[in-house]
């Protein structure tokens, strides 16, 4: 039986890409349930495994599983007694900064087509 890595990562297929084209890997495992509130929560600061639990409002087994995704991505650590965004995590932040002022604008824009 094949071992299959459980991140999608650049140069491997991933879901919609055989290619493993970096972008089509980075949506991948963005669109994973999880995946992205995990990341916000550690947005400020260090967090435990169960802070990060509760804040994420999830269950220790999916938890577990994105936590091991997000780190063989390079995106979280475990550091002391807790998980943190790394370097590439925290660039990652800024980079949605322009697609969060998007958002709300296509919000603002749909609100307004509905007057």
């Amino acid at each position: 039986m094949k071992n299959k890595a459980s991140a999608p990562l650049p140069g491997r297929p991933v879901r919609g890409s055989r290619s493993g084209r970096p972008l089509m890997a980075a949506l991948d495992l963005f669109g994973r349930r999880g995946t992205l509130r995990i990341i916000w929560e550690l947005r400020e600061a260090t967090l435990t495994f169960r802070a990060l639990q509760d804040a994420a409002e999830t269950n220790p087994a999916l938890l577990n599983t994105r936590l091991k995704e997000l780190r063989e991505a390079a995106l979280v650590a475990h550091i002391g007694d807790g998980y943190a965004l790394t370097a590439l995590g925290r660039e990652l932040l800024k980079a949605f900064e322009p697609l969060s002022k998007w958002a709300t604008k296509w919000a603002n824009a749909r609100e307004a087509k509905k007057d």
